[in-house]
């Protein structure tokens, strides 16, 4: 079963009836790292939908998705973390958040000194952006640029 042409027809059918997936020619570049990993500054990026209490919720009534995004603090708990996101079966993740959201599992290492200091802030999309164009020319380079600043290293992106 070819995924992308099932979710393509599926957009298609329902929402956008000349959907097409973004895509790109040119590989992005290659960025090694400058550092051994257990000095590097390492944030987390998802697409799970993940968002504090007090945070807006993603939108999830929008056909056209909700290319936004939810600045997380390294420091948040787990009981004030919500879900916003239709797009995938969530019971599981309502059960252990780690599943999308590994904070506390980079906690870990942090404090085995396997990774280097966590950022101060983390990211988090909602997934299901079938218009693209916000995402990759305003909200992407945002969060890049909002990385850069905090002089961010590594970063791991969780999809859901």
């Amino acid at each position: 079963m070819n995924f992308a042409a099932v979710e393509r027809e599926y957009i298609r059918k329902r929402i956008l009836p000349d959907f097409e997936w973004v895509v790109c020619e040119t590989p992005s570049r290659i960025n090694p790292l400058t550092k051994p990993v257990e000095e590097c500054r390492v944030a987390l990026v998802t697409t799970a939908g993940v968002h504090r209490a007090s945070d807006p919720a993603f939108d999830i009534r929008s056909k056209t998705g909700d290319a936004s995004y939810r600045e997380i603090p390294n420091d948040v708990s787990f009981e004030d973390l919500r879900l916003s996101h239709v797009g995938y079966n969530t019971r599981r993740v309502s059960q252990d958040i780690n599943c999308v959201f590994p904070l506390e599992r980079l906690r870990e290492l942090e404090t085995e000194g396997v990774i280097g200091p966590l950022n101060h802030r983390h990211f988090s999309f909602m997934g299901y952006i079938p218009i693209a164009e916000p995402l990759i020319k305003e909200t992407g380079p945002e969060v890049a640029e909002k990385l850069k600043t905090d002089r961010v290293d590594l970063v791991l992106l969780a999809p859901a």
